[in-house]
């Protein structure tokens, strides 16, 4: 493993916890890659199921590392980036599969639109005519979603884009970006961290693209994507984090009864799926680290080179579900956002 120009060191680091033989699958795709020049970094968080030591065995040039306890998909991820010696760093879910040429792409990538973010094509692993994402948007209250998810793959997103955020599932980019984001904000624990890492990155004016060309397989339901309390917590709580952090005061203010409004309808959408005390729980936590909250705000708003004005641009203004996603009351809410969404663009 060395630097150069032609082939400079690619640092991949996969994150694991109780991954099980997919772990290893994952490694093995890599190995089998053509790019050869990068290393392996698995950080383990204190899995159970020996999943880690079993990959360790398998494959000893892999560099593992051993979390004492579970620090979440951030600061396990970023565990990995601060000992990681490569110029470039891929973070790497380890239910994945990856194809020959998944690097080398990403590479053309950053050799023609420089600093900034990437993320590959996602493919249905068991069926690769399906789309898992070409590309992840940002709805103007700080919603994620994956674009043609679930959409059978007929090359209609086919060239290279810019994109809201790249996806956490394979996110591509330099080392010395993360070091300028301050690596991936260890707050959130997991989920929308990717969001917010982008939302971040576009605030200091550094874009994130889709590279079609290299190409990921994804489980279709990943082994850690279940429709958990805890995620409907977590995604909720660290939607609204982002909103407050991201977006200026000024923005705020303009958006306030609209935010109120949102925040009802998204208590209703809890509340008629069986999850309003993660919605309570959500606000709450919010509430309790206020403190944290404001001083994060005024780390991110220091940073600052673009306009809110100019970074709304982009996002959309309804949120568009995987298929065959079975939560209810989409449509409603749906229609509420675009309409709220409308009357913001008209103030800012």
């Amino acid at each position: 493993m060395e630097q150069n120009s032609q082939h400079p060191l690619v640092s991949v680091i996969i994150l694991n916890y109780n991954a099980g033989k997919l772990l290893e699958e994952c490694v093995d795709s890599i190995l089998h890659s053509n790019y050869k020049n990068f290393e392996i970094i698995v950080v383990d968080n204190n899995s159970k199921d020996m999943s880690h030591v079993k990959c360790k065995e398998r494959f000893p040039s892999i560099n593992l590392i051993e979390n004492k306890k579970n620090l979440g998909y951030c600061e396990g991820n970023n565990v990995g980036i601060r000992v990681s010696k490569g110029e470039f760093v891929i973070i790497l879910n380890p239910d994945t599969v990856v194809d020959s040429k998944w690097v080398d792409e990403l590479l053309l990538g950053y050799k023609k639109f420089g600093d900034a973010i990437y993320q590959p094509k996602f493919l249905t692993i068991d069926n690769e005519s399906i789309i898992q994402s070409t590309g992840n948007m940002i709805q103007l209250f700080g919603f994620g979603f994956s674009r043609s998810k679930g959409e059978k793959d007929e090359k209609q997103f086919n060239e290279i884009e810019k994109i809201d955020y790249a996806s956490g599932t394979c996110l591509f980019t330099s080392k010395k970006i993360l070091t300028q984001l301050d690596l991936l904000d260890s707050f959130l624990f997991a989920y929308h961290d990717d969001l917010d890492l982008c939302w971040r990155a576009r605030i200091q004016g550094i874009h994130s693209y889709y590279v079609p060309n290299s190409i990921v397989f994804h489980p279709s339901e990943g082994f850690s994507f279940k429709w958990s309390n805890f995620k409907f917590f977590l995604l909720e709580r660290n939607r609204l984090y982002c909103l407050f952090t991201h977006y200026s005061r000024s923005t705020i203010l303009k958006f306030f009864p609209s935010l109120i409004l949102v925040d009802i309808a998204v208590s209703l959408f809890y509340l008629k799926n069986g999850l309003f005390i993660e919605k309570i729980k959500a606000s709450l936590d919010i509430l309790k680290n206020f403190k944290k909250i404001n001083s994060r705000y005024y780390e991110i708003q220091r940073k600052r080179k673009v306009s809110d004005k100019i970074i709304i641009l982009d996002f959309k203004n309804e949120v568009i579900l995987p298929k065959g996603t079975n939560l209810k009351n989409k449509i409603p809410f749906n229609f509420i956002l675009r309409f709220l969404s409308r009357l913001c663009r008209l103030v800012v």
